[in-house]
């Protein structure tokens, strides 16, 4: 099995590391493309204004000036001879549950292989950066081989992908696989700080509001994270809601 491996935090994250090993216990055939610099937050962003600057950085490795998007369009039609058979993404430094998934460079690059037909997983730690501490790489490492196993052998379904948020806890205080409906927090936790550089001009910062800990609702991935379980949760790319769109239809009849 043909392995792609890539993040959204670039070529020299931690997490990135952590994906590699993941996928060695899958295969020995392991090909890592990643961007060149930090690109969290991008979501599906493509570089159709830029050229792709490539650079080999090792034995199957490269780095990519551009996005998560561009890194699995880079490997899968032009660094690495045949279609991979699996795309691992992340794993992400902090969770992307619940709306985080609408703006995640790790989401959407599993997003980008179901679009080209590969199989393909999110991976996220969470953590909490209030208390200062490096996230559990080990709780990925132990548990995402044997979960990533099950799900292959089950079989995903065409353009769909798998989004999988590891819970701030070590691999033993696990309580184990929650499989979950993507979430919605309460309130909104995205804030604009505003600060004055050193000649007085004004500029912001987008942020997040600390020490607001949402646990959602029973079923959901931050449900699950909250109570130390793995959210296991499947996206879909057809973002089509069906229900409006037959009321829809009601006031628009077909003539």
């Amino acid at each position: 099995m043909r392995i792609l491996v890539t993040n959204d935090d670039g070529i020299h994250a931690p997490g990135l590391k952590i994906c590699e090993e993941i996928a060695r216990k899958l295969s020995d055939d392991v090909w890592v493309v990643a961007p060149e610099y930090d690109q969290s937050g991008v979501s599906h962003s493509l570089s159709l204004n830029d050229p792709l600057r490539l650079r080999q950085v090792g034995e199957r490795h490269f780095a990519v000036k551009g996005t998560p998007v561009d890194c699995v369009i880079m490997g899968a039609r032009h660094i690495i001879p045949h279609m991979p058979d699996l795309v691992l993404s992340g794993v992400n430094r902090g969770r992307n549950a619940a709306e985080d998934v609408l703006y995640s460079g790790t989401v959407a690059a599993a997003k980008e292989a179901a679009v080209l037909g590969i199989p393909s997983f999110a991976l996220s730690q969470a953590f909490s950066s209030a208390s200062r501490q490096e996230p559990y790489w080990a709780t990925p490492v132990a548990h995402a081989p044997d979960i990533i196993g099950r799900v292959l052998k089950q079989g995903i379904p065409r353009d769909v992908l798998v989004n999988i948020n590891f819970p701030d806890c070590a691999p033993g205080a696990v309580k184990g696989v929650a499989i979950s409906a993507q979430g919605k927090r309460d309130q909104q936790l995205l804030k604009i700080e505003p600060r004055t550089d050193g000649r007085g001009h004004p500029y912001f910062w987008i942020a997040f509001a600390r020490g607001v800990v949402p646990t959602g609702r029973n079923g959901t991935d931050l449900y699950a994270l909250a109570d130390n379980r793995i959210s296991v949760t499947p996206l879909r790319l057809d973002l089509t809601d069906e229900p409006f769109m037959t009321k829809l239809a009601e006031i628009f009849p077909a003539k």
